[in-house]
C-alpha cells in the first residue's frame, strides 16, 4: 500500500523572479511520498524499519543566464531506498526527448539534474516515492551497453532486402527492459513502418529494409542510450540499380517529393538517376494514384525534360501518391519509390481563420467571411507572377482576392502576346480553384502577359494587373563540369575522391561519381544519391580512374576529366579529431573561429579541414564549407545575431577525412565592440630543449579600439599560479624562454583605456587566451 506523505518540513517551495530579461527564472518544488507496507528483499523479510522519504538537503532556487548550464542537487533519505523522478512544468523530465540537454544522476542518496542549456522560463518539480526493489522500473538511461559485432559498409540492390545488425552486451540484461535503439539515415531519424523494421532484444539491434530503393542509400547510424550518455556506430549502405525492364533503359529517379500543395495542384520534384553506359535521359513521366487505390495514371502526355512537374486537376480533399519514370532512347526506367501521401487542400483556408480567446479559457473560431459582411462579387486577385519558368512550361501564381465572398470561388486566366493587346482565355475547360496554374502550350521565342479574374455564381471580378512579359526559357541549364578530380588511398577496398566544384553550379544538388578499371572503357556508378563520399567496394590491388558529374534540376553536367590512376591499397591513417575550437572575432552576422590541429596527423600532411555548425538548441548539423580550407581559421557567414552556435571540425589528409571533433562550447553570435583586442591564437613551440624553448603565436584577428602594441606571456607549472615572463610588452609574436614550460598563456595589450582587473596594470586593457602544452 502506497501513501503520500506531505509536511511543511518535507515540502519546500522557492520562487525567484528576476527583473533582467536575459536571466532564466527557475522555480523548484519538492514533493515526497512513500510506501508504508513491509518490503521484502531477496525473498527475506527486511530487518530495517520502513521510513518515509525525507529531504535531507532540499532543492534551492537558481538564477542562470539563458543557454548556460545549471546543476540542481538534493539529498533524499528513506527505506526502502527512494526512487527520484524529476518533473518540468508538471511533466516528467525525459533525457531522451532532448538529447544532450538533460542528464540525471543518483549516487549515494545525492540526486542531481544537469541542464546543459537553460531556456527562458523553467519550472522543475522533483517527486520522490518509495517502492519495493523488485517493482523498480529501470530507465533506458540506466543501462550499460557495449557494442560487439558492428555492421560494416553494406551493398544492396533495388527491390531486394537487407538487415543491419549490431550485437551488444547489456547490463543489466532484462527481457522486459530492452535498450532504446534509434536508427538514423543521413542524420534523419527513421521510424518503424513498412519500409523499415526495427527490432531490439536478444543481445542485438537490427534494422531491416525489406524493399530496397536507391532512396535508402546513405550513412546509417545506430544510437544507443546508456547511463553515460550515448554510444553509436555508423556505416554506409549503397543500393545499386535493379536490372532494367528494357536493355539500356536508365535507372529510376530518386527522392520524389510533392510541395506547393493546393486544392487542385501540387508541384512534384525529384532527382535524376546516375547514368554511366546508358543513353542520355530525354525526359520523365510523372504518375499519380489516389491513396487507397492501386491504379496509377500518367500525368503528362509527353516526357518533361526537367526534374519538376506541376500536376493540376486534382480533387479537393483527396490524398495522392506520386512516382516518376525516366525515359531515354532505349526505353523507360523502372518507377521510382512513390512519394509520401499528400492531400489536396487550399492552404489559404487556414489563413482565413481567426481564433479569439474569451476570458482566457474559451476559443471562438471565425472566418474572414464573417468579418467581410455580405459580399457577392469577389475582389480581383493580386500579385500575379510566374513562380516557375522553364522551356517545358511556366507556373502562374497569384494571391486570392480580398474580399472573396462566401460563395464558391474559381479563377479565369487570360493570356496575350506581349504588345498585341489581344487577350485569350486559356482555361476554358478547367474550373480552376487554386491560385496556381501551369501553362504548357506557349510558342518559343514569344513573350506573353497574363491576367486573372475571380468568379463565383454572382459574376466575375475586375481583371488583375497583367504580369510583366514572360518568355519560356531555361534560365540556367545544367551545371558546368566539376574541376580536377584527385583520388587518394583510404583502405584496402576504398578510395577517397575529392574534386573542385563547378564554376557554374546553377542550383547544384550534388555529385555522381563513376569508376573504371585502367584499360577498360566500361564505367560503373559509385553512388546513386548525389553526394560526395568515400568510394567503397573496390577490388584490392586493382588500379582505377574516377570521374565526377554535377547534378541539378536540369540533369547531369558533362563528365569531369579523369583522375590520375590509383591502385587500391591500404592507406595511411586518417587524422585524429581537431580540438580547442575558439572564437577569434564576431561582427553579429559572422564569426571567425579557430582550432588546434589534430594530435595525430595520420602519417601525412593535413591538407583539408571541414567545418559543420548547428544552433545550440538543435541536433541537426549543417555543412559550412563544401570546399576544404587548408588553414585552421574560418569565417562562418550567414549567422543570426543573438543565437548560440556550436561547431565541429574534421581534418583530412591523403588518407581521407578523420573523425569530427567534439562540439565546441555554445558561442553567441554577438558583435564585438570592446576596446580590448581579441585573443592571440595558434600557440606553437619550436627549438624545444632541456631548459629552453621558443614560443610562437599569431596576432589577434580583432584588434579592439587601436592596433595591438605588444604581448605579455605568462607561465605556470601545471596546477600552480601564473606569473609573467616579460615585464615589458614585446612587439613581435615570439619569445624565447629559458626554462621548460608545462603550461603557458599569453595576453594581448593595446592602448585602450579600459582596465582588465584580472590581469592588472591599470591603464592597459588585455584579453587573454589560455593554452596547455
Amino acid at each position: 500500500m502506497e501513501y503520500v506523505c506531505r509536511s511543511t518540513d518535507e515540502i519546500e517551495e522557492y520562487q525567484r523572479v528576476s527583473s533582467c530579461p536575459s536571466f532564466a527564472n527557475a522555480t523548484f518544488t519538492g514533493l515526497s511520498s512513500g510506501a508504508g507496507d513491509d518490503a521484502q528483499e531477496d525473498g527475506t523479510l527486511s530487518t530495517e524499519t520502513d521510513k518515509a522519504p525525507d529531504f535531507l538537503v532540499a532543492l534551492r532556487p537558481h538564477a542562470a543566464w539563458e543557454k548556460t548550464p545549471v546543476k540542481l542537487f538534493c539529498t533524499v533519505d528513506g527505506h526502502p531506498r527512494p526512487i527520484v523522478k524529476w518533473y518540468k512544468g508538471g511533466k516528467p523530465v525525459d533525457p531522451l526527448s532532448a538529447p544532450g540537454k538533460y542528464k540525471i544522476e543518483s549516487k549515494y542518496g545525492v540526486h542531481s539534474l544537469i541542464i546543459s542549456r537553460c531556456t527562458n522560463i523553467l519550472t522543475c518539480v522533483v517527486l520522490v516515492f518509495s517502492s519495493v526493489p523488485h517493482l523498480t522500473v529501470i530507465h533506458h538511461s540506466k543501462l550499460e551497453i557495449t557494442m560487439l559485432d558492428r555492421f560494416g559498409v553494406s551493398f544492396g540492390t533495388e527491390g531486394g532486402s537487407i538487415s543491419l545488425v549490431c550485437t551488444m552486451v547489456v547490463v543489466p540484461d532484462l527481457p522486459n527492459v530492452p535498450p532504446l535503439a534509434q536508427w538514423y539515415r543521413d542524420d534523419k531519424l527513421l521510424k518503424a513502418g513498412k519500409l523499415a523494421e526495427i527490432k531490439v532484444g536478444g543481445g542485438a539491434a537490427t534494422l531491416t529494409l525489406p524493399l530496397l530503393a536507391k532512396d535508402d542509400e546513405g550513412l546509417y547510424t545506430l544510437r544507443m542510450w546508456t547511463k553515460d550518455g550515448t554510444t553509436e556506430h555508423s556505416a554506409y549502405l549503397f543500393v545499386k540499380d535493379a536490372a532494367p525492364s528494357v536493355a539500356g533503359a536508365p535507372g529510376a529517379p530518386i527522392s520524389i517529393k510533392a510541395f506547393d500543395i493546393n486544392s487542385d495542384y501540387v508541384l512534384v520534384a525529384w532527382k535524376p538517376p546516375n547514368t554511366t553506359n546508358e543513353a542520355a535521359i530525354t525526359g520523365y513521366f510523372v504518375d499519380k494514384r489516389e491513396s487507397g487505390s492501386a491504379t496509377w495514371s500518367q500525368c503528362n502526355d509527353s516526357p518533361v525534360r526537367i526534374c519538376k512537374y506541376p500536376v493540376h486537376g486534382l480533387k479537393v480533399g483527396h490524398a495522392y501518391h506520386f512516382r516518376v519514370r525516366a525515359v531515354n532512347s532505349a526505353g523507360i526506367s523502372r518507377p521510382s519509390r512513390e512519394s509520401d501521401k499528400v492531400t489536396a487542400l487550399d492552404p489559404a483556408e487556414r489563413e482565413r481563420l481567426q481564433v479569439i480567446k474569451l476570458d482566457g479559457k474559451h476559443e471562438v473560431v471565425i472566418k474572414d467571411d464573417d468579418l467581410e459582411g455580405y459580399v457577392t462579387l469577389p475582389g480581383e486577385p493580386t500579385d500575379m507572377h510566374a513562380s516557375e519558368i522553364f522551356k517545358s512550361y511556366i507556373v502562374l501564381s497569384w494571391k486570392p482576392p480580398s474580399p472573396r465572398g462566401r460563395a464558391p470561388l474559381w479563377y479565369i486566366i487570360e493570356k496575350s502576346v506581349s504588345g498585341t493587346g489581344a487577350w485569350q482565355r486559356i482555361n476554358t475547360a478547367v474550373k480552376l480553384q487554386s491560385p496556381r496554374y501551369p501553362v504548357f502550350d506557349l510558342e518559343a521565342g514569344k513573350k506573353y502577359q497574363f491576367r486573372v479574374y475571380s468568379e463565383n455564381l454572382y459574376g466575375a471580378s475586375e481583371a488583375s494587373k497583367p504580369t510583366d512579359p514572360i518568355e519560356k526559357v531555361d534560365e540556367h541549364g545544367v551545371p558546368s563540369a566539376p574541376g580536377q578530380v584527385v583520388a587518394t588511398r583510404n583502405t584496402k577496398s576504398s578510395v577517397f575522391v575529392q574534386w573542385d566544384p563547378p564554376k557554374h553550379p546553377n542550383h547544384l544538388m550534388g555529385y555522381y561519381i563513376d569508376a573504371s578499371l585502367v584499360g577498360s572503357k566500361t564505367w560503373a556508378p559509385c553512388n546513386h544519391k548525389p553526394y560526395k563520399f568515400v568510394v567503397h567496394g573496390l577490388t584490392p590491388g586493382e588500379t582505377y580512374v574516377f570521374r565526377v558529374q554535377a547534378v541539378n534540376v536540369y540533369g547531369l553536367s558533362d563528365e569531369s576529366q579523369e583522375s590520375t590512376p590509383i591502385a587500391v591499397e591500404p592507406a595511411l591513417t586518417t587524422p585524429s579529431a581537431p580540438h580547442g575550437i575558439t572564437m577569434l572575432s564576431c561582427d553579429g552576422a559572422s564569426m571567425i573561429i579557430a582550432w588546434n590541429s589534430p594530435k595525430h596527423g595520420g602519417g601525412s600532411k593535413i591538407n583539408a579541414y571541414y567545418v559543420d555548425k548547428r544552433d545550440a538548441d538543435s541536433l541537426a548539423w549543417k555543412e559550412v564549407n563544401s570546399a576544404p580550407t587548408k588553414t585552421r581559421t574560418y569565417r562562418v557567414d550567414g549567422l543570426t545575431e543573438g543565437t548560440f552556435y556550436e561547431f565541429k571540425v574534421q581534418a583530412g589528409n591523403l588518407a581521407g577525412v578523420g573523425v569530427p571533433s567534439a562540439p565546441s562550447t555554445p558561442l553567441k553570435c554577438e558583435a564585438w565592440t570592446s576596446a580590448l583586442p581579441g585573443p592571440a591564437y595558434d600557440l606553437a613551440f619550436r627549438e624545444v630543449r632541456g631548459d629552453s624553448l621558443v614560443i610562437l603565436w599569431k596576432a589577434p584577428v580583432y584588434t579592439g579600439a587601436s592596433a595591438v602594441t605588444g604581448y605579455i606571456v605568462e607561465m605556470a607549472k601545471k596546477g600552480h599560479h601564473y606569473h609573467p615572463l616579460n615585464e615589458e610588452a614585446i612587439g613581435h609574436c615570439y619569445l624565447q624562454v629559458n626554462k621548460q614550460l608545462q603550461h603557458c598563456r599569453k595576453t594581448c595589450v593595446n592602448r585602450a583605456s579600459a582596465v582588465c582587473k584580472a590581469v592588472g596594470r591599470p591603464g592597459k586593457g588585455r584579453r587573454r587566451q589560455d593554452f596547455e602544452n
